[in-house]
């Protein structure tokens, strides 16, 4: 039952999330209607932060115990922070274009960094599916979700430390920068974002499981 629990959960945090964001939540002065795609955008990125983070703990977990399950979860987990990061950049993208007049900008050290992260994550498949299936495949990508961990808190404080108008602080030393009713939305979306990863990563690792249970099945009788 717990797929399921989890999959009505998501729903309704979902849909709370998006009736505080779009009818709760106040209309902010300076950008307007757009602002509103903060409170999809931050979730989004912290969420992938998650995800690779434990991917990272799966992998070390693997070079422990050596279980290929570890090795699959963190697999799994890797594969959905690749899918929240990609979302953090497309809807970043709009926002700033939108707010701002620009898709990207270069000269953002918070940007470019952010891409490193997804790039750096969009490799690991390119090396798991150029290697045959096995402990050395295992061995290589645990080491290298490990060695990406480290880009997490680099592409976060790089937020936090630019001073540049492009990406602006909402959580600084003194507390969020925002209403009340603000700060609840944003809460309630970030918990409908990693109700969606967990959803997800139960619903992508129990295919996983089931593909590879059958694929034995199938070597057995043949």
């Amino acid at each position: 039952m717990k797929l399921p629990v989890l999959a009505a959960a998501c729903t309704g945090l979902f849909g709370l999330a998006t009736a505080l964001a779009f009818f709760y939540a106040p209309t902010d002065a300076d950008q307007g209607l757009s602002q509103r795609i903060f409170y999809f955008h931050v979730p989004l990125a912290l969420t992938s932060y998650v995800c690779f983070g434990w991917g990272a703990w799966k992998a070390l977990r693997y070079l422990r115990t050596r279980d290929a399950r570890a090795d699959l979860e963190s697999y799994v987990a890797i594969h959905q922070g690749v899918i929240f990061a990609a979302l953090t950049l497309l809807t970043g993208s709009i926002w700033a274009r939108i707010s701002w007049g620009v898709w990207w900008s270069w000269s953002e050290d918070q940007l470019v960094l952010f891409l490193v992260l997804f790039l750096f994550y969009c490799a690991y498949f390119m090396l798991r599916f150029s290697v045959e299936p096995g402990p050395a495949r295992a061995n290589m990508c645990a080491v290298y979700a490990l060695f990406g961990v480290v880009l997490i808190p680099v592409s976060f404080l790089a937020i936090r430390l630019s001073k540049r108008f492009i990406h602006p602080v909402v959580f600084n030393s003194h507390g969020p920068q925002m209403t009340g009713s603000q700060f609840l939305t944003f809460c309630v979306c970030l918990a409908a974002m990693l109700a969606l990863f967990a959803t997800l990563y139960s619903i992508e690792l129990a295919g996983k499981r089931l593909d590879g249970a059958l694929r034995e099945l199938k070597e057995l009788l043949a």
